[in-house]
């Protein structure tokens, strides 16, 4: 039996789906799986800040469309790039494999710790979320927006165009250029985005044998993390234009959800947390992001929105 897998061409996501087929392998003595590379509309679009562009899954939508066309078995995704608050009932996350870290990591000239970055240093980032904790923690900074993959965006450090950038450790780790690491951030501080460190194997949802193969590498404390960290997205309606932070971890029959969600100067953090059992993620999920509701999350969006759509 051969399988198609497809995946975007960025040496992360072609590491990350290498890494994914190698796991299914194992699983599956003698089965070929062969590759190949889609472009989405993120890779063609380089330039605009992810934070404006209108149009959601970016990075993933015309992957798949592949696997529903039928071209592509199965697709491999970075989670976070996944608009997890909506569903398409044609396709399904078929298998969710162990998480890597959830961590942010800053890369700086110099190896430079954040808190002796000078005032006025120019930090890249993606992520609105990521630019609400530095606001927090440093007001004095200067969050700019990057595009690129992170070997792009390390060298616009070495480069001097930017002081710093944060970026995600799962990445780094998966490439191999942990030693680029100046320092990983604290989770109290950098709380991640929903799905950071976790990938997604996507197949038609009709595509049975292929489903009951990739199940093969599924991580159930994985699946049930970012399972609850979806529906704490789908309850607040965040997405990359709300800086929604959460981390669910799940420990044996135990899970903690984790959320905040910070106003534009960082100034004001709403948190929330549960704890219970591990089948009860989703409810727990909900709860948490009723509780941000209540303390506000939803006049907080609202401002966000205004600045940014």
């Amino acid at each position: 039996m051969i399988l198609k897998v497809g995946t975007r061409g960025s040496r992360l996501s072609l590491v990350q789906t290498e890494l994914v087929v190698e796991s299914i392998r194992q699983q599956n003595p003698g089965l070929a799986i062969d590759r190949a590379i889609i472009t989405t509309a993120g890779d063609v679009d380089q330039r605009t800040p992810l934070f404006s562009l209108d149009q959601k899954g970016i990075f993933e939508k015309e992957i798949d469309q592949a696997v529903l066309d039928g071209r592509v078995d199965f697709a491999v995704h970075s989670m976070k790039d996944i608009p997890i608050f909506e569903k398409n009932s044609l396709l399904v996350i078929a298998s969710v494999p162990e998480r890597g870290s959830v961590a942010d990591v800053l890369v700086s000239k110099g190896d430079t710790l954040l808190k002796d970055l000078k005032k006025g240093s120019k930090i890249g980032t993606s992520s609105l979320l990521r630019v609400a904790q530095l606001r927090r923690l440093r007001h004095d900074l200067d969050p700019k927006p990057i595009r690129g993959n992170v070997e792009t965006r390390i060298r616009k450090v070495d480069s001097g165009e930017f002081d710093a950038v944060v970026l995600a450790e799962a990445g780094l780790a998966r490439l191999e250029i942990t030693g680029r690491i100046s320092e990983k951030l604290p989770i109290e501080d950098f709380m991640p985005a929903p799905g950071q460190g976790a990938l997604a194997v996507v197949a038609r949802s009709d595509n049975l044998k292929v489903i009951d193969m990739l199940r093969s590498i599924e991580h159930p404390s994985t699946r049930a993390e970012i399972e609850a960290e979806g529906e704490l997205v789908r309850v607040l309606e965040g997405g990359c234009k709300v800086p929604v932070g959460a981390l669910a971890r799940a420990d044996g029959d135990q899970i903690r959800i984790v959320a905040c969600i910070f106003s534009i100067d960082g100034k004001e953090k709403l948190l929330a947390d549960r704890t219970g059992p591990v089948q009860d993620g989703i409810v727990l999920a909900r709860e948490v992001g009723e509780e941000l509701i209540e303390k506000g999350a939803k006049r907080i969006e609202e401002s966000w929105r205004t600045v940014y759509v």
